[in-house]
């Protein structure tokens, strides 16, 4: 199926395309969405929800494909848990031991990370061809979660609309539920604003507006509960800083991860959009800002890719060639009484927004 809309946005023209990806194993169709401003191209497809490919240009006009990913659906099917460019969920990142107590009863997910539960379990969302809908300027994608979907309690209605406008995607998120549960969604994208397959990301300057993380007990990354300061660490990113600078510092923490792989609390009031992080590539110029409404976001320093996945430029993924700003609620959290609660009652609404802006300088 080939269609094309234009969509008016405020006067900045998204254009939105749909075709085939791939057909899946029980014959179900994966199709791909083209979302194209004039000054960033996305292509999103209904596996995972996930981007596939995002397209900006560096300070000198030449565009690159930022995100790493594949042309083809069999390596996502095959390669799951890497969660390259995906909607994670119902809960995004770890759960220990997949088990919680909500309403005095106690909840047990699958498991899928050693002891614990990772990104919803062992088919979470990334595992899902959810359906799709052209919407102007973008797409929704909706998914249900049946009640008792990896032992999450409630039928789960998901809702993720991305939009482009100009150099702005949007991501705006919403779920309700029929009975009690958990929810903690975000973007699993890892980004290399060098462009895929070209290096790693060791000298991309980050900022994290983060005065706060959430340390880990040991490599399981199951937070402590304890929320440090990251004056005088190699976890603070208040000003711009190489990621390659201290990622090797003699430092618990980052011999747990393998380099960073932790929980930012970021400044400001949650449910507000504002800044998260910004991300800064020298040589292309190319600028990535990250602003969200949630509490928290991960930053992951593609510690695990270990040269096994070959992307879309036929390179294969090598350590820390990519990394992920995952805006999210504070891991654990149903089980840490200091985190702020991830809970979704019947008569509510989860609802986020995260936004990507990129720049050139």
């Amino acid at each position: 199926m080939n269609r094309m809309m234009d969509a008016a946005m405020d006067g900045a023209s998204t254009t939105v395309r749909s075709e085939r990806f791939g057909t899946l194993a029980d014959g179900s169709v994966v199709e791909a969405f083209t979302l194209q401003s004039p000054a960033v191209e996305l292509r999103l497809i209904t596996y995972g929800a996930r981007v596939v490919e995002l397209r900006t240009a560096d300070r000198e006009g030449r565009r690159a494909d930022v995100t790493l990913g594949y042309d083809a659906l069999k390596p996502y099917v095959e390669n799951a848990n890497a969660y390259l460019g995906t909607i994670a969920g119902r809960f995004a990142n770890r759960i220990a031991q997949g088990r919680f107590v909500l309403g005095g009863e106690t909840v047990q997910t699958t498991i899928n990370d050693g002891a614990n539960m990772l990104h919803g379990g062992a088919e979470g969302f990334d595992r899902r061809n959810w359906s799709a809908e052209v919407v102007p300027g973008g797409v929704v994608f909706t998914l249900v979660s049946a009640d008792g979907d990896q032992g999450f309690p409630g039928t789960l209605t998901v809702r993720v609309r991305y939009t482009l406008r100009d150099n702005v995607v949007r991501m705006d998120y919403a779920a309700t539920t029929d009975k009690t549960t958990v929810v903690n969604l975000t973007n699993h994208a890892y980004f290399n604003l060098a462009g895929e397959g070209h290096g790693t990301v060791l000298d991309e300057m980050l900022t994290l507006e983060a005065d706060f993380y959430t340390p880990v007990s040991d490599a399981a990354a199951i937070p402590t509960g304890e929320i440090a300061a990251v004056a005088g660490t190699p976890f603070d990113f208040r000003r711009a800083t190489a990621i390659g600078e201290r990622i090797g510092a003699e430092n618990d923490q980052l011999r747990f991860g393998r380099g960073y792989d932790h929980n930012w609390v970021v400044r400001g009031k949650a449910g507000e959009l504002r800044p998260a992080a910004r991300l800064y590539e020298p040589k292309s110029g190319r600028v990535l800002r990250v602003e969200t409404t949630e509490p928290a976001i991960q930053f992951y320093s593609g510690n695990f890719l270990d040269g096994t996945l070959v992307g879309k430029a036929g390179v294969a993924y090598a350590q820390r060639s990519g990394l992920c700003l995952e805006t999210q609620g504070f891991p654990d959290a149903p089980n840490q009484a200091g985190f702020p609660s991830t809970e979704l009652r019947p008569e509510g609404m989860y609802q986020s927004v995260t936004t990507w802006t990129f720049e050139v300088e």
